[in-house]
């Protein structure tokens, strides 16, 4: 019995049957560095897709803030200690001046509840409206407003989905017209039935929808369809937060808008479980003059330290910078393969988000999910670690950490390149 089929037998002893897993051929892995991570052999994988280590897996500084943090204090936020403080004075600047409240989570499914809960005590409304497709959370609340996680269906009575942004099938001026014209029909049909509107809430990487970082003019237009009806506009960061779109820090910033709430996750303390919510200071205030909320691990010490150390090699790194040029080189490298491979629909993205779209032909566009596994699972055998996004499952998601450089796009291409050479049959996954 090797290494990985007796971590296998070991995992599904104690977790449910269908737990996620990545890979009809899963990989053990032991250790990892930078944008590598090793399996129990010492083989290297090139890491095209986890954002959580954004500033690259055990990043020295920010391992060595977490030792030294984790050897003099770590408790809740109910007393004073300087780390949270720093970090929050810190990441505050990154926003524009009117966001200047911010409340620390474990996760980002927690900070777009909490999120939720203070747009419904700011308005007084229960509505809700999202993008359809949409993934925001594996809590309660956020399942009701996560359409991904229903095969797109918006099953919750409060909730309304609206039709994707879809830069593939539709042009810039239909986007805007659907967008705009669909919201005013949500938040009406929500009153309609008894559900005030409290807010709108977007990814605007569009991630679960496929990646689709343009058109960036529909949404200054929503913004003022939201703020006229008395809602509140959400912007849930955990994907595309903290330089990954390269533009700018921020993704909702390159659609010219600034919301009332800003969620973030996922990369903000490079793999320690961190979360934040961040807005104006009257909506915050409000919800905590009526509402005791206290999160144990919220902005725990260990945490904000990480979190500062992040950021700070974000900063001084110029890793904004690096997500947009080694972004465009990398986009412009998947873009050339569509000269060869007649599979790829379409390539889109912007900074080191990029999305690859299989299609069964590119007249029709109909989406070829099984083409798509087949290419991230012979990319795995090839040691190139992705993912797949969208409605279908047929969009590769690339996504690696923030220190990703050319030469690192170069053989990402180049491995791509091979295995869209080789019979696309699909993998018999390991039992």
């Amino acid at each position: 019995m090797n290494d990985v089929t007796k971590i296998l037998t070991r995992r599904r002893r104690v977790f449910a049957d269908n737990a996620l897993l990545f890979y009809d051929d899963p990989v053990y892995f032991t250790h990892a560095e930078g944008v590598w991570m090793y399996d129990a052999n010492d083989t290297p994988y090139l890491d095209a897709y986890n954002n959580t280590a954004s500033v690259g897996h055990c990043n020295v500084e920010v391992v060595d803030a977490i030792t030294r943090q984790a050897s003099r204090l770590n408790s809740h936020t109910r007393y004073l200690y300087d780390a949270v403080f720093d970090y929050a004075e810190e990441l505050l600047m990154e926003f524009p001046d009117d966001l200047s409240k911010i409340t620390f989570t474990c996760t980002g499914s927690e900070a777009n509840e909490l999120a939720m809960r203070i747009a419904k005590e700011s308005t007084g409304g229960d509505g809700f409206i999202v993008v359809g497709n949409a993934y925001h959370g594996c809590s309660n609340a956020t399942a009701d407003i996560s359409p991904y996680d229903s095969d797109g269906i918006v099953t919750a009575p409060n909730v309304r989905a609206l039709q994707p942004p879809n830069s593939y099938l539709l042009s810039n001026a239909e986007i805007e017209r659907n967008f705009t014209d669909g919201l005013r029909q949500c938040i009406q049909d929500l009153e309609d039935n008894g559900h005030k509107f409290a807010a709108f809430i977007i990814d605007t990487t569009l991630e679960a929808n496929g990646i689709f970082s343009v058109p960036t003019t529909y949404l200054s237009k929503s913004q003022e369809i939201i703020r006229e009806a008395g809602g509140l506009f959400i912007a849930d960061e955990v994907q595309g937060g903290f330089g990954r779109m390269g533009d700018t820090m921020w993704s909702f910033e390159r659609h010219d808008v600034t919301p009332d709430l800003i969620t973030v996750g996922k990369p903000m303390a490079n793999g320690l479980p961190m979360g934040a919510v961040i807005g104006t200071a009257n909506v915050i205030n409000q919800f905590f003059r009526k509402h005791r909320y206290f999160n144990t691990f919220g902005g725990n010490a260990v945490c904000a330290a990480a979190g500062l150390a992040t950021l700070r090699v974000i900063q001084r790194e110029r890793l904004l910078d690096n997500s947009r040029s080694v972004g465009k080189y990398l986009f412009d490298k998947c873009s050339k393969l569509m000269e060869k491979h007649e599979v790829i629909g379409h390539v889109r993205g912007a900074g080191l988000f990029v999305g690859i779209e299989f299609v069964e032909d590119r007249d029709s566009k109909k989406p070829a999910p099984v083409i798509a596994t087949t290419v991230m699972n012979n990319l795995r055998h090839h040691n190139v670690l992705t993912g797949l996004a969208g409605q279908f499952d047929n969009v590769l998601k690339i996504r690696p950490p923030l220190i990703f450089d050319k030469a690192n796009a170069d053989q990402f291409s180049d491995i791509l390149n091979l295995v869209l050479s080789l019979d696309l049959k699909p993998i018999v996954p390991r039992t």
